[in-house]
């Protein structure tokens, strides 16, 4: 049985921290004289109540994480901040069901951006500022997640990515600590200048500030039931296209520019194919729908290069109801869902590099088949591809597709149709936001779904953000016994 106090200490300090995040959302909703400011208020208290007492009850020396324990706290500490984020959504005004208030919350710390809650426009200020914050919060926990715990864990294939990969020791949570602060620095920089440019061209402090936080953790949460669409404004569009693709793109990267590396970014492999797939994507679906409405070219191509970045990079930003563009449409922005951002990035899904590595690695395999007794090594960046990434990239596709699989049944045996379902499997596993359907569409929310099916849905949120091994390696009696 690995030792506990170190990850409850550590989940101590992030409950913690939680609790101060509630502070501003009291703050408002009591200047608006809301008495939700009462809820949030008790909820920050009893949030740091147990923090701390996590804290000073676990405190040791040595707070540094061996494998084992890296696992353990990195699923442990987004169950526990979504149990007690939840607590505001549960107790205020909007009288959520636990079951809502716990999916709200996990759709927010995983940056899913799903949402259960109609009538936004009618929300406290405080609810909405508090959403847009637990999104905040979890793209730049799940950045940090992503550079100094996966790629140590070897999860499906993030290893790849490893900063220190000379050192074969167990202990994980000490490594890049100066790279981890330095994108903390980065993040907030984004977000703060995405949230003055929002303020600028004429959005309210609100929702500049939700927007911006919301945009940058590649979230989608909004402040209204039309999403960006209730602006009509290209200016707002174009600004969000920008800061949802720079919360997409690797963060280690914009280390190595600020570094004294400015040509980082387009050296790197990854971000060179999603950024030319991404546009190719948007070229195509532009000239689909400016071929098949009365669109102009350019309302086609601002459109269609809105809703595919937001999809692509599992924002889940909506400004036109995209389903109605037609099947070929529909069906291109279903498989989007799946594509995700770059490791290391804000952005949910399969990620890109795992796309590449794949294809490396077929068209290696093809060249063996033609070439027998040649020799020849899949290179990606520049560097040969070991076979245990390629063994570990491809039981991650498996793995997705079978959690994938398995979330749309039960969704189906819930009783919902066939496109909620597997849209709504899509989504959560993904994190993207909204799915397909009358339901939870683009025009839509998960409010009117039952509540087992929210439960399976956070449950799918979770796995995807935490790229799926990381949770099922604790079902495992093997991890138990070591």
């Amino acid at each position: 049985m690995p030792d506990l106090r170190p990850i409850l200490f550590v989940v101590g300090i992030l409950l913690a921290t939680l609790a101060v995040g509630m502070c501003p959302p009291a703050i408002v909703d009591a200047i608006n004289d809301h008495p939700d400011w009462r809820v949030f208020a008790t909820a920050a208290a009893l949030t740091m109540f147990v923090g701390v007492s996590l804290i000073l009850t676990h405190a040791t020396r040595d707070t540094r994480l061996t494998i084992r324990q890296a696992f353990i706290l990195t699923t442990l500490s987004w169950v526990a901040t979504a149990a007690f984020a939840a607590l505001p959504f549960a107790f205020s005004d909007l009288q959520l069901s636990y079951a809502d208030a716990y999916f709200e919350a996990m759709s927010g710390i995983t940056t899913t951006g799903s949402t259960v809650i109609a009538g936004l426009e009618k929300a406290p200020e405080g609810i909405l500022l508090w959403r847009g914050i637990l999104s905040w919060f979890g793209g730049i926990g799940i950045i940090a997640v992503g550079v100094a715990i996966l790629p140590m864990l070897q999860v499906g294939g993030m290893q790849l990515f490893r900063m220190e990969s000379s050192d074969r020791s167990e202990k994980v949570l000490p490594r890049a600590q100066r790279i981890v602060s330095g994108i903390g620095v980065v993040y907030v920089g984004l977000s703060l200048a995405c949230i003055a440019l929002l303020w600028i061209v004429g959005l309210s402090p609100l929702d500049a500030i939700v927007h911006g936080m919301t945009a940058v953790a590649t979230a989608g949460f909004t402040n209204h039931d039309a999403s960006i669409g209730v602006y009509g404004d290209a200016e707002t569009e174009l600004i969000l296209i920008v800061f949802m693709l720079a919360g997409a793109l690797p963060f280690v990267v914009y280390i190595r520019m600020i570094g004294g590396r400015p040509s980082a970014l387009f050296r790197d492999r990854q971000v060179r194919g999603y950024l030319g797939a991404l546009a190719l994507a948007v070229v195509v679906i532009a000239l689909w729908r400016h071929w098949t409405s009365e669109d102009s070219l350019f309302t086609a191509l601002r459109h269609a290069a809105f809703s595919l970045v937001s999809i692509v990079t599992t924002t889940g930003f909506v400004t036109v109801n995209y389903e109605i563009w037609g099947s070929f449409a529909t069906t291109f922005f279903l498989i989007a869902m799946f594509v995700g951002g770059c490791s290391g990035s804000t952005s949910g899904g399969l990620k890109v590099y795992r796309f590449q590595i794949l294809y490396t690695a077929a068209k290696t395999e093809v060249w063996r088949l033609l070439q027998p007794h040649g020799v020849r090594v899949p290179l990606y960046n520049g560097g040969p591809v070991d076979d245990a990434i390629v063994r570990s990239v491809l039981a991650y596709f498996f793995l997705y597709i079978i959690a994938f699989s398995a979330i749309a049944i039960v969704l189906a045996l819930l009783g919902l149709d066939a496109i909620t379902a597997i849209s709504g499997a899509a989504t959560a596993i993904g994190n993207v936001g909204p799915g397909l359907g009358d339901i939870i569409g683009p025009q839509g929310n998960f409010s009117t779904l039952p509540e087992l099916a929210k439960w399976v849905l956070s449950a799918g949120m979770l796995l995807g953000r935490l790229e799926i091994f990381t949770v099922l390696v604790l079902l495992s009696r093997t991890f138990w016994r070591g």
